[in-house]
């Protein structure tokens, strides 16, 4: 016979309800009630309400918290060896008084369901009351009667069930904890087989990020009346005194994220209300301290507490107005940071103007007239006139280097114009080169070019005056003059008026 029923022979007694003994020869049929016929005295089933067979064996369930224990051995039929043995045989079906109700052997084979143990404990559950179809007529409905061998002969087997099965619910209940989970503050209590707080977790289906918290940690050994923390972080995009920054926090206020910052709240200036909540997808939240500031203004220091958001609004506070072009030693629109010294600039301006020279320029042009090495100036230079407007500010009564505002010309200056000769200079003059004219330079002019007598009439190596020079063919003065040309035009002088015009040296040009 199979396993299934040897299992159902033992509980039944080898027969069906109100069934005769079994004849020589005879096919055993499958037993119609399964594992729902009611047995003895526990037809009713007590407090037991489920029947499961295991290798020969029925489990009962006590309860749905303990729907886990594992199937006891299977031990060997006790009363299978008194039944008489038929041969082996092609069974068949035999009539019976009450409907039949399919077996649940097939469900040996079915893998457990996925989700880990809560899932399979919920799964058990299901199927145990989709299952529980309870015969509930008395021992003599059933066929038999409740004192007799027959009934003896089944309550042997259900007692040693019954007995395994007690020792299984001991270890089930040794197990099983009550444990005081509070999620995001939200509590609950609840029962779990987890040894410890990372199998709870698991079980429950709680997912924990980096940020967020876990008392006791994930690896702590789980006991019954322990209670476990879960706080989820958020994220804060935080601007402090100025400086921006993303943090995490696990507080669900704004008060209790700023008390895990470590940030002084008295006196501060806050952009959302300390009571407000922080969801899980975070805040912005901005936070001004207060600090203390030091203005010196008009030779007295304001020491003021504040959690303005500029220098500006900070000398506000203290009672200090700029007037005019007043400013501060910092940018008025800065941050104020603590313990900083400011101070208050008091600037008055005023205009200046002044008028300066522009200088001329000198233009030379090339004048074919002229020997080489003569320049004559044909347009003297004149300066031109600028005005330039200053602004002249003081700074606490100290004056400031002027500020240049504008400029412009009142009167253009005027180019000095000189023609520069080209014309090639004569190499002598007939009747006068074999003179000594070095000797009459030296004793008029000491040798130089650009001599001038104490009068200033007359000037160069030759001491010329201007008229004669110029109606020798010279432009200009003399002593402008190169060496070269001046002694040109003096051998030309030499020529139409011999040495009379040097009284004293004319003797030197023959020595």
């Amino acid at each position: 016979m199979t396993q299934s029923q040897g299992s159902h022979r033992v509980a039944h007694g080898g027969y069906g309800p109100a069934a005769e003994p079994p004849r020589a020869g005879a096919v055993e049929a499958p037993d119609p009630y399964g594992r729902y016929a009611s047995y003895g005295a526990y037809g009713e089933y007590g407090p037991y309400d489920i029947y499961e067979t295991y290798n020969g064996y029925e489990r009962h369930d006590l309860h749905p918290a303990y729907d886990t224990a594992p199937a006891p051995q299977e031990a060997p039929d006790a009363y299978e060896a008194w039944q008489p043995q038929a041969p082996a045989a092609p069974q068949a079906r035999v009539p019976h008084q009450t409907p039949l109700v399919p077996l649940r052997d097939d469900l040996a084979d079915i893998p457990p369901p996925a989700g880990g143990r809560a899932a399979a404990r919920r799964a058990a559950r299901g199927t145990a009351h989709r299952r529980g179809v309870v015969d509930r007529r008395g021992p003599a409905a059933r066929g038999g009667t409740a004192d007799g061998p027959e009934a003896r002969r089944r309550l042997l087997p259900q007692a040693l069930v019954v007995a395994f099965l007690a020792g299984g619910t001991a270890a089930f209940i040794a197990h099983d904890k009550a444990v005081r989970i509070d999620v995001d503050g939200e509590p609950r209590t609840l029962h779990t087989f987890a040894g410890d707080v990372g199998g709870l977790l698991a079980d429950e289906d709680v997912e924990i990020g980096e940020h967020d918290l876990v008392q006791p940690a994930a690896d702590a050994e789980l006991a019954s009346g322990d209670e476990i923390v879960i706080r989820y972080g958020r994220p804060v995009r935080l601007t402090l005194d100025g400086e921006h920054r993303q943090v995490w926090t696990t507080a669900d206020t704004v008060a209790g994220a700023l008390r895990q910052f470590g940030v002084r709240a008295e006196g501060a200036h806050l952009s959302a209300a300390r009571s407000q909540r922080i969801g899980r997808n975070g805040i912005d939240l901005d936070v001004r301290t207060e600090r203390s500031v030091v203005f010196v203004a008009d030779g007295r220091e304001h020491t003021v507490r504040t959690n303005a958001a500029t220098v500006r609004e900070a000398l506000d506070q203290a009672g200090i107005a700029l007037h005019g072009e007043d400013t501060t030693s910092v940018a008025p629109e800065s941050f104020p940071r603590d313990g900083q010294t400011v101070s208050v600039l008091r600037i008055t301006g005023a205009e200046k103007v002044r008028e300066v020279t522009v200088p001329f320029d000198t233009v030379k042009k090339a004048d074919p007239t002229v020997f080489k090495g003569t320049e004559t100036v044909v347009q003297q230079g004149h300066p031109g006139v600028q005005r330039l407007t200053y602004e002249v500010r003081t700074v606490n009564g100290v004056q400031q280097k002027p500020k240049l505002l504008g400029s412009e010309i009142v009167r253009e200056p005027q180019d000095r114009v000189v023609h520069v000769g080209t014309k090639p200079m004569p190499t002598g003059v007939d009747g006068a080169d074999h003179l000594n004219w070095d000797a009459l330079a030296q004793c008029e002019a000491g040798g130089r070019a650009d001599a001038v007598d104490a009068s200033g009439t007359y000037g160069g190596l030759y001491q010329f005056d201007t008229g004669t020079w110029q109606g020798l063919g010279g432009s200009g003065r003399p002593q402008d003059a190169p060496a070269r040309e001046q002694t040109y035009r003096a051998k030309k002088l030499y020529i139409s008026r011999g040495a009379s015009p040097w009284p004293v040296c004319g003797r030197r040009l023959h020595g």
